[in-house]
């Protein structure tokens, strides 16, 4: 019963969108705009970096908070485990389809960043590379963003020469999420009309010329 209850806790926390409570401050609903996505980069492209920047905190801080929740009042620390990597996927699942919200939300990649934070840190660092460079090279967000977390699968053993089968199986379910998740930036890469931040792609510019 206690993990039942930190699982709907965590699913709660992750479906208070960013993007939707601080858009209704300023008299907005961001899914009316830009791509439709309650999520960071729609909120760049829409409102702005600082307006981007508080919805990424917000959800960043979602993901630690639940699975924070997830570590407490567990003695065994593979228990723990288990019920934080569970407590940190419902709020993802909570970010995704927010029932606040009308099951309409973001792509769940900022959630996942905030149980990172909380349980393995040194783990971001690999997929913070991948997506930086997958950014700077092709401008495509979504695409860094599919790249970046498939990277964590193999990343797991950059600091661990065994990792645990939790570590693993959580590797591969969020690896196959996010692509899920970003099916219709799959979609639009294919057709070429995909949108592409071109400022950020400094490595392209640099060596094409």
């Amino acid at each position: 019963m206690l993990l039942v209850g930190k699982l709907l806790s965590a699913y709660l926390i992750g479906s208070i969108s960013g993007s939707l409570w601080l858009g209704r401050l300023r008299g907005i609903d961001i899914r009316q705009h830009g791509s439709g996505n309650a999520g960071g980069t729609n909120a760049l492209r829409t409102l702005g970096i600082r307006f981007a920047a508080g919805v990424m905190l917000i959800d960043v801080g979602k993901g630690a908070l639940a699975t924070w929740i997830g570590l407490q009042g567990e003695a065994d620390a593979a228990l723990a485990l288990r019920a934080a990597l569970g407590c940190g996927f419902a709020a993802v699942l909570g970010h995704v389809w927010p029932i606040f919200h009308g099951f309409r939300g973001g792509k769940g990649v900022a959630t996942l960043i905030g149980l990172l934070l909380v349980l393995w840190p040194l783990l971001l660092l690999p997929l913070i590379a991948v997506f930086a460079l997958v950014l700077t090279t092709t401008g495509y967000v979504g695409l860094g963003s599919i790249l970046a977390t498939a990277a964590m699968l193999p990343s797991l053993w950059l600091f661990s020469t065994q990792p645990s089968r939790e570590w693993i199986v959580t590797a591969v379910v969020f690896g196959l999420f996010v692509l899920y998740t970003h099916r219709a930036n799959v979609q639009r890469l294919r057709a070429g009309t995909e949108n592409r931040f071109e400022k950020v792609r400094v490595l392209a510019r640099l060596f094409g010329r």
